[in-house]
């Protein structure tokens, strides 16, 4: 173990897993509200239209934000390790460098808005009246980008560093503030779809001011500017690396959700409304159990770092721990009040029958997908990318082969157990490959 990294590393506790997962998930809770007060404040302007542009415009470009999402992932993993091995010049460089990252990305989405924005709308059509006003929405959004994107990096850094109470801080101000200015310039100034996004945008450069004031204590380090280090050669191709390996794992995984739904919409509207209503029972799963994974993700990359295999097993353990108190935790709600929440988010009796039908593969969600979301915590932060990439692209050839054997003979429970199937599979790959992470960290090879 590196000498300064065994000197600054405290034991892994339940107590310092908890500190990191539950800012997180707290931080997760917020997300859904803003949505719905976004479409709230809309739905006060008694018209379909406006309502129809603010989703149909934050879809599009939330889904242009999302490509980028890898840079929070690779950031996490490469800032852990780098402070796991006690190189604090590194560690600081590199907020610099997922920042910049994410700025130019920011930057590039703005200068190609239109073709990006004529693209969505062909894959996506809506009325003319409707396209208009997101238009408007988008056009006003797209300018924070760099703000929105570069969040993800310094998200990144600060959960690498176990500061997530920060990122707490930080959601809660960006979504505080997004909540007050939804009611002032929409209800109050009567600014319509474009005082949603004006809204949003003002929240998310103000994000990007908090997120940078929560780094403050990098910026008085000359490491944050030392400029030969954060465009060094080698480490920007390691960065690029990371990421890219990231982004592929991540279209692999999106390309089974969308393929769920895509095939589910052949067994008519009413089946396809149940696997969406069951797809957001999902969402919460994932949020809840983030927390966990990021614990993993911080832990696993600081143990990586100062090549202790005894730390890194210790991190995966406790951080599954209490996954899998959350995992019974999550079963037993949707066992015993799924069909409640059906019934509250569906209010048509023939997609609430429907949904209860496939309402048992949902609670099997969390029991079967936990091994797969910490595997995943466990590899971003070992930086095992490759690895993740490769799973991936095996677990959705996976899903693939079980819908295509499937879903013929058992129509929607076909696609639900093939869907099930590619967890399972994504599980089972990344485990196999985590003897050879093991023997990489014993030898400081990563």
């Amino acid at each position: 173990m590196h000498p300064a990294a065994a000197e600054q590393a405290g034991p892994i506790t339940h107590r310092r897993v908890l500190n990191i997962a539950i800012p997180i998930v707290l931080s997760n809770a917020t997300v859904p509200i803003l949505g719905a007060v976004d479409t709230g404040v809309v739905g006060q302007m008694g018209q379909a239209a406006p309502i129809g542009a603010v989703g149909i415009g934050a879809i599009i470009i939330s889904s242009l934000y999302w490509i980028f999402g890898f840079l929070r992932m690779g950031t996490t993993g490469l800032t852990s390790q780098a402070h796991g091995a006690g190189r604090s010049g590194e560690v600081t460089a590199l907020l610099t460098r997922a920042i910049l990252f994410g700025a130019a990305a920011g930057v590039a989405l703005i200068l190609l808005q239109l073709p990006l924005f004529w693209a969505a709308f062909r894959l996506s059509p809506a009325s003319a009246e409707v396209e208009s006003l997101a238009r408007d929405y988008m056009a006003i959004r797209v300018w924070s980008a760099p703000a929105a994107i570069a969040i993800f990096g310094a998200t990144g850094w600060l959960i690498a560093l176990e500061r997530t109470r920060g990122v707490l801080v930080l959601q809660l101000w960006m979504n505080g503030l997004n909540v007050a200015l939804d009611f002032w310039f929409v209800l109050g100034l009567g600014w319509g779809v474009q005082g949603v996004a004006f809204a949003t945008f003002l929240a998310e450069w103000s994000g990007f001011a908090m997120a940078l004031w929560l780094c403050r204590d990098a910026f008085r380090s000359p490491a944050w500017r030392d400029w030969p280090r954060i465009f060094d050669k080698v480490r920007l191709l390691r960065m690029l690396s990371v990421n890219g390996d990231i982004l592929i794992r991540s279209l692999m995984l999106m390309g089974i959700f969308v393929s769920f739904l895509f095939l589910g919409s052949d067994f008519g509207d009413v089946t396809l409304a149940a696997n969406h209503i069951l797809l957001q029972f999902i969402e919460i799963t994932a949020y809840a159990l983030d927390g966990f994974a990021f614990s993993a993700e911080a832990l696993v990359g600081q143990a990586v770092g100062a090549a202790s295999v005894h730390r890194l097993r210790r991190a995966i353990l406790i951080s599954t721990f209490w996954a899998l108190v959350g995992t019974v935790m999550l079963s037993m709600a949707f066992a015993l009040w799924g069909g409640a929440l059906v019934d509250l988010m569906a209010k048509v009796p023939a997609v609430q029958a429907e949904a209860r039908v496939y309402l048992p593969y949902m609670v099997l969600v969390p029991v079967l997908g936990v091994a797969s979301w910490m595997l995943d915590g466990v590899f971003i932060g070992a930086t095992r990318t490759r690895d993740m990439r490769n799973m991936a692209i095996l677990s959705t050839a996976a899903f693939a082969v079980a819908a295509a054997l499937l879903v013929p003979a058992h129509g929607n429970h076909g696609l639900w157990i093939a869907f099930l199937f590619s967890f399972v599979a994504r599980a089972l790959t990344l485990a196999a490959r985590y003897p050879a992470l093991e023997r990489a960290t014993r030898d400081g090879a990563l």
